[in-house]
């Protein structure tokens, strides 16, 4: 079954080769073209293209009317009346042209006679930068050069290394774009500084040229392999900082060179060692962090070249004990006569300062008064809250804790934050700086600008009722700086209440402010629930917009009205904007006639839409209701014909009167 295979293949191929040789013969068997002085030429020469027909190969029965006709590609570019054709062509383009000869006889298809191909080129310049390299002790010698221009012709490449005892090996490549060969050979460390010299022909159609000789030795070319099985190992007994860095290396390497990083940093540190034999200490990690280490090789001082660098090892450092102390702050608020809650609040450790995990906070409250130690918690979160007697002098203490140990703890004295007037820092402003900023600035406190340690500026989204919930931000500045740009959760389109404390040894002051980074109107007005009337007047109350929909800060209230049916422009009462107010009286209402009122709200980007519309009739001393419009008031009066009479003429600006 094979030998029969194998037999059907062969006359395949040979079934192919005739139909090639075939085309080729039908291909120009009414005539010849010629190209002169060759079919591969230099760029810019000038060519002669022949086209002649063979005896019997002409326009019959009439042979004098041929009309030979000469193509460049699909371009006729000369033609001539007879058996023959010449034409003289220049200014060819580099690569291959395409010449055609046809033959055009009166009242049929042009018929093809033979064509030829033209090859434009130049002759190769003179490969430069020659240099060769064994990668390893084992490795096998390569060279790469630079070619120069494209030829744009077939060019043969030869590589020569010429050797002690004259000794050559040679390695040819007849790729088109030619500029590396590898000679397969290894260069060993017997002689290491014995002389060996390569050099590079390349050859065309149209000439030849060789690079100069490049000279080396064993020592100038081999480039060492990338150390491997890397691997480090922290001291179990001394500092993280001090650490051994572990790897494998080729025999006959000298030098090494480390680097190593944070993961996170694009820096590197670069460390250069002799004759290390695979290991090195480091002496300046830093504790709990991710490092990236790498080695690079050499095999002499000054001759050669370095390794490429091995493959990165990643590994994280131990843990130690913490540094720094926490940035402690805190909030009181009155529970009672006797009573009050304390809530304190803390910022992370940075990673340099936690050293390691933070397991957890402790926090020690003591009474200073008795020295007694009233409270010591235990704690994951950073905050704490408590509630503790109004009376006596407190102070707290917390620190950090990891594996290793704790940070030192921060103390503070509990006072009343405020409590100083004279401390309270003056004008403080909230200006929107950008998308996520706002600029706090105030003036000094009127008293001794001497009695100010520090000031701090506490920030938390503003929110109607209770706030415990609500995140708290802070930051300190020194007593030199009056201004503050506060970022850090700070969001577009939300209201903020910042307070600026002014704080002395055993006192402080402060003032508040509203304010946000972007606003714009908010997107909708209060929701009117109740109207009463009071002695005369009445009294709205209403329910507070949603914070998502207020959109900044919150200005004023508007408070519209007008009699219901009027086509007049409402009256308005415009009030400023406290968090905790949800009513408002209005006594400009007349006696016995309906009005409509709607609320909106401002911000400074502009005025919301109106809220919900609400009916109500004022009665003087009788008790009324308000209803969602339209409603009617009712009134108890006399029964009389007169009585209904009236009701009916005032019915439109009037309360109506019914009688039973």
């Amino acid at each position: 079954m094979a030998h029969t295979f194998r037999q059907c293949s062969l006359a395949l191929i040979f079934i192919i080769m005739w139909l090639l040789i075939k085309a080729k013969i039908d291909e120009c068997k009414r005539g010849d073209v010629t190209v002169k002085p060759s079919r591969v030429i230099l760029l810019g020469s000038t060519v002669n293209i022949s086209c002649s027909l063979k005896p019997r190969q002409g326009c019959l029965p009439y042979s004098s009317r041929n009309k030979l006709i000469l193509y460049k590609f699909d371009r006729k570019i000369n033609f001539h009346h007879g058996h023959s054709l010449n034409a003289q062509v220049t200014g060819l383009p580099l690569g291959t042209t395409l010449f055609v000869c046809k033959l055009a006889c009166i009242k049929s298809d042009e018929i093809q006679i033979c064509g030829a191909e033209i090859l434009v080129g130049v002759a190769p310049e003179q490969p430069q930068n020659l240099s060769c390299i064994q990668k390893g002790e084992q490795g096998t010698v390569a060279c790469t050069w630079e070619r120069g221009q494209d030829t744009h012709l077939y060019t043969e490449y030869t590589l020569q290394l010429s050797g002690p005892k004259n000794l050559t090996w040679q390695k040819q490549c007849k790729d088109h774009y030619c500029d590396y060969l590898d000679f397969g050979i290894n260069l060993t460390p017997e002689s290491p500084e014995s002389n060996f010299t390569a050099k590079v022909t390349a050859v065309n159609s149209l000439g030849s040229s060789s690079s100069f000789p490049s000279t080396f030795t064993f020592l100038d070319i081999v480039r060492p392999l990338p150390p491997w099985d890397i691997r480090i190992k922290f001291q179990k007994t001394s500092s993280v900082s001090r650490c051994t860095l572990y790897w494998r290396d080729e025999g006959l390497v000298l030098l090494n060179r480390l680097r190593y990083r944070p993961s996170n940093s694009r820096h590197w540190n670069m460390v250069n060692v002799t004759e290390a034999k695979g290991r090195h200490d480091l002496l300046d990690l830093k504790p709990f962090t991710e490092y990236e280490f790498q080695i690079s090789s050499k095999l002499h001082l000054y001759k050669g070249s370095w390794s490429d660098w091995s493959e990165t090892l990643r590994a994280q450092t131990p843990e130690e004990e913490p540094t720094g102390m926490l940035d402690v702050w805190y909030m009181k608020r009155h529970i009672d006569y006797s009573r009050q809650r304390i809530s304190l609040f803390w910022k992370n450790l940075s990673v340099s300062e936690a050293r390691g995990k933070i397991l957890h906070y402790q926090v020690t409250l003591q009474e200073l008064t008795g020295g007694k130690v009233m409270t010591q918690n235990i704690t994951g979160h950073t905050s704490w809250t408590t509630v503790i007697s109004r009376t006596g002098n407190w102070a707290v203490a917390v620190s950090a804790a990891n594996s290793k140990g704790s940070s030192l703890p921060t103390r503070i004295n509990i006072m009343n934050l405020c409590e100083a007037g004279l401390l309270a820092p003056r004008q403080v402003s909230a200006n929107s700086e950008s998308m996520g900023n706002i600029l706090v600035t105030w003036q000094p406190p009127r008293k001794d600008l001497s009695a100010v340690q520090e000031y701090v500026v506490e920030w938390r989204q503003l929110h109607p009722g209770d706030d415990t919930q609500i995140p708290l931000n802070w930051l300190r500045s020194p007593p030199y700086n009056v201004s503050a740009l506060i970022s850090e959760n700070i969001k577009p389109y939300t209201c903020y209440e910042i307070r600026v404390y002014a704080l002395s040894e055993d006192q402080g002051g402060c003032s508040s402010i509203l304010g946000n980074s972007k606003h714009k109107a908010p997107l909708s007005g209060p929701h009117i629930n109740a109207i009463t009337e009071e002695k005369g007047s009445i009294l709205i109350s209403w329910n507070s917009i949603p914070v998502q929909e207020q959109m900044g800060c919150l200005l004023h209230y508007r408070i519209y009205w007008k009699e219901r049916d009027s086509n007049s422009q409402p009256q308005l009462c415009e009030i400023p904007y406290r968090v905790s107010q949800n009513s408002h009286p209005i006594n400009s209402l007349q006696p016995r006639v309906t009005y409509v009122l709607w609320m909106t709200a401002l911000t400074a980007a502009g005025e919301s839409s109106q809220g919900n519309e609400r009916e109500f009739c004022l009665q003087g001393k009788a008790n009324w209701m308000a209803f969602v419009a339209p409603s009617i008031c009712i009134a108890i009066i006399m029964v009389g014909i007169f009585s209904m009479h009236y009701f009916q003429q005032k019915r439109r600006h009037s309360c109506p009167w019914t009688g039973s």
